[in-house]
């Protein structure tokens, strides 16, 4: 799966620094080296990659923007969106592993932990010693938010938790769990509050592994609480602010997911750049064929389109500006642009495509849910067009 395709246009920027190209190429090369040989395998098993992840906090991708402070990179936005676009041109399971970790548990700790929070279980997740999940959609409150069921009761000085959750990313290799979860039912989403969960605590109990169209190598799971004792020094912020933290840990979330579409469709195109330039019909290359050319003239061009937009919300998010809206819009049009992109991939490689052996097939199935978690697509049209009517 060799890269190149674009590396002349928009994706060297003039405002890539050094140390952000360097990021770039330093991801691109462990996702060669390390991602690719057995990307097919895992895949078909749906298992976790699991020595690759280990090595991707060896490298400091599972903590890229946390403060050295806190065992992180320190690094920026920008740079954490190139190395997700890179790993997820070749495997999506890994980089959904890392955008969770960095995106929604260490931004969200970091951001809104307490000293205490941070140096217990913050330090180990940024070094990557540790894997965390975030947890927020369940049975029948998956982008409706604000009806969490599960139920965390003040008893004094810790929190009785029961319920469950589903569609857990990292569900069954994390060790930290931040649980969102109502106290005050009467509040609505003014009641609801934030808990950090251990692994291995009485009453929590992780249920089956999903199996899934896309992202296999990923482990996404239910989880049980019954009557698990979480201390009071686990809850994240003021007594209910769990709702305001997972809205705003969210908004973060959606760069990371917005870098992983662009990243498959960027994967996908490159792989149908190279076959067109060397499959032979009627005595030339397939590319060479206006039909074929002109489909990668608008792949590319969508690519470009959807790199810039992640692009700008990461720049945004740097700046400490409002980058809500911005994020909102990448991840709507990335993740549409990475299943056109994909699907049209198969198409150029015909009936190559349909197998596992070149790859675009697996990037079609990863690309479709980038367009339904961390908010579908409905929800980011919601988003956007409150955003543009205030």
């Amino acid at each position: 799966m060799a890269t190149s395709s674009l590396d002349t246009t928009l994706q060297h920027p003039d405002f890539l620094t050094e140390e952000q190209l360097e990021v770039r190429e330093a991801a691109r090369e462990f996702t060669q080296k390390e991602l690719l040989p057995g990307v097919i395998e895992r895949d078909k098993h749906e298992k976790f990659p699991t020595e690759q992840v280990k090595k991707m906090g060896e490298l400091g991708f599972m903590g890229m923007m946390v403060s050295p402070k806190y065992g992180g990179a320190g690094m920026d936005t920008l740079s954490y969106v190139l190395a997700i676009e890179e790993i997820s041109k070749v495997d999506a399971s890994a980089s959904v592993c890392m955008s969770v970790n960095n995106s929604l548990v260490c931004w969200g700790l970091e951001t809104f932990g307490s000293e205490e929070q941070k140096q217990k279980y913050l330090t180990p997740l940024a070094k990557g010693e540790k894997i965390g999940a975030f947890c927020l959609s369940e049975p029948e409150a998956g982008s409706d938010a604000t009806s969490q069921h599960t139920r965390a009761e003040d008893k004094g000085d810790y929190y009785l938790l029961n319920g469950t959750k589903n569609w857990i990313t990292n569900g069954n290799n994390a060790s930290t769990y931040l649980v969102i979860a109502q106290t005050y039912p009467d509040k609505k989403h003014k009641g609801i509050n934030a808990l950090i969960v251990e692994k291995g605590m009485e009453g929590f109990v992780v249920g089956k592994k999903e199996e899934k169209l896309g992202i296999r190598g990923s482990d996404t799971h239910s989880l049980m609480f019954t009557d698990v004792k979480v201390p009071k020094a686990n809850r994240i912020g003021d007594d209910g602010f769990g709702f305001n933290f997972a809205m705003n840990t969210l908004n973060g979330g959606r760069i990371g997911i917005a870098a992983q579409a662009l990243g498959i469709a960027a994967g996908a195109y490159e792989l149908a750049l190279k076959y067109a330039k060397e499959r032979k019909t009627f005595g030339k290359p397939i590319a060479e064929h206006q039909a074929i050319a002109f489909k990668l003239a608008e792949m590319a061009t969508k690519i470009e389109a959807a790199r810039l937009m992640v692009y700008k919300a990461a720049r945004l998010k740097d700046a400490g500006a409002d980058f809500a809206l911005s994020a909102s819009m990448a991840k709507l049009y990335a993740s549409q642009v990475a299943n056109e992109v994909a699907t049209e991939a198969v198409q150029i490689h015909g009936g190559y495509g349909y197998v596992r052996e070149f790859h675009v097939e697996r990037l079609m199935r990863d690309a479709k849910i980038t367009q339904i978690y961390e908010g579908t697509s409905e929800i980011q049209k919601i988003v956007i067009s409150r955003g543009i009517l205030k």
